[in-house]
């Protein structure tokens, strides 16, 4: 093996080692989740050093000198305050889902009208329409970190796999006897998931155990593993490789809404209709805390990127801020007069961004819970918000047909 050369990954912070190896180029990441402006650089690069082979002792200033950029980009303060930039009429009818790609140059919408198109970011151009589903587009994604393929999921019972630079079909999946309403793997209403072959468009696997519709699905940061969450109160942890249920999270007293990892894949949380939301441990399946405090049904659940914040949305109008470390509620985030329907971090992790039936989209300090801006203009009620990955462009996805571009 030879290394190529080091880039920088800032959220969340780690170093990209950049190899060849039998005359291909390929990627290792080292995640420094715990790096904070107090660290130690030199005692942090020794640990590298011993534990990476890759990372001679000739390259010990480099490294170190990516260390230091890394914690000053973390004391830098966010002040930005997002201006509404352009309005793209985007279907003719309500929107269901907006994504970015990695770098933030392109996003993709899926609507009620069975389409999902491609938009340049800066100019709010149409690249593509992808056409062929026959039933609402309800999941979206791009095949990040490449942004050269595009999924699909949709009412129809199928998924399709799309070229994201001319909008070509490569694969319609087809297998569920019911709609499909998440993607990368397939989730459905026909009680399972589905594991398929990206390049041959063939099903590798099928997922089944759970009694209920299956609504939401997350993979691990490596792809090795899994979560599935259940209108039948249960979430399932899945070995990706054997296509083996390796848990069964049981506790919730109702349907589950939203599963997500955390980045070191070792936690995971579950948002669910009984008010509450779970986290538990990936390894043992055991469940470490139940977070309340909302009156109203879980609808949305995330960590961010470092994995130390997770943030609830609930149909109560209010948000919650909780430490992952200490279960703590830190901050309740209240202004919405209607449910909210979808929360995110930004990368850097310093703010919340939320999306309601009020019409509003709402940006919080994550730490206070003051409410920094109300992203107003939408006619209809918000179904979806994501920040690009720098965090300095947000998108906002409406029923009244339309997305907005803030920056």
């Amino acid at each position: 093996m030879k290394l190529k050369r080091f880039l920088l990954r800032y959220y969340p912070p780690g170093i990209v080692l950049e190899y060849e190896k039998g005359g291909f180029l390929r990627t290792k990441s080292i995640d420094l989740l715990d790096l904070t402006p107090e660290t130690n650089p030199d005692e942090l690069v020794e640990e590298i050093r011993q534990s990476e082979p890759l990372v001679t002792n000739a390259q010990t200033d480099q490294v170190k000198q990516l260390v230091i950029r890394l914690q000053k980009k973390q004391t830098q303060q966010d002040h930005h305050r997002f201006c509404f930039s352009k309005e793209l009429k985007a279907h003719i009818l309500p929107l269901t889902n907006v994504a970015f790609d990695k770098s933030g140059s392109r996003f993709i919408t899926g609507s009620y009208d069975r389409t999902c198109r491609v938009w340049d970011t800066a100019s709010g151009t149409e690249l593509h329409v992808l056409e062929g589903h026959r039933n609402v587009v309800y999941a979206i994604a791009f095949n990040n970190p490449y942004g050269d393929k595009i999924v699909t999921g949709s009412f129809d019972k199928t998924c399709k796999l799309w070229c994201a630079e001319t909008g070509k079909c490569f694969h319609t999946y087809r297998g569920h006897t019911g709609e499909i309403s998440t993607l990368v793997a397939t989730s459905s209403m026909d009680t399972t998931a589905k594991l398929w072959d990206v390049e041959s468009g063939e099903e590798v696997a099928t997922l089944t155990g759970h009694t209920a519709e299956v609504l939401s699905l997350c993979f691990n940061t490596v792809g090795s593993q899994l979560v599935t969450g259940s209108f039948d109160h249960t979430v399932a942890i899945w070995d990706v490789a054997s296509g083996r249920r390796v848990h069964t999270l049981i506790g919730h007293m109702g349907e589950i809404s939203n599963v997500q990892f955390n980045w070191d894949c070792s936690l995971i949380v579950t948002g669910s209709m009984d008010k509450t939301c779970k986290v538990w441990e990936t390894v043992s399946g055991k469940c470490v805390a139940t977070l309340t405090g909302h009156k109203e049904e879980v609808l949305d659940v995330c960590f961010d990127l470092s994995g130390q914040l997770i943030a609830t949305a609930s149909a109560d109008g209010t948000a919650r801020v909780f430490s992952t470390a200490t279960h703590q509620c830190l901050a309740t985030l209240e202004g919405h007069d209607g449910d909210i329907s979808k929360i995110c971090f930004s990368p850097q992790g310093t703010r919340v961004l939320t999306a309601s039936s009020d019409k509003t989209a709402r940006l919080w300090d994550a730490h206070s819970g003051v409410c920094l801006q109300v992203l107003e203009g939408h006619t209809d009620e918000i179904f979806s918000c994501v920040f690009n990955y720098e965090g300095d462009t947000i998108i906002t996805g409406s029923k009244d047909n339309t997305c907005r571009i803030w920056y």
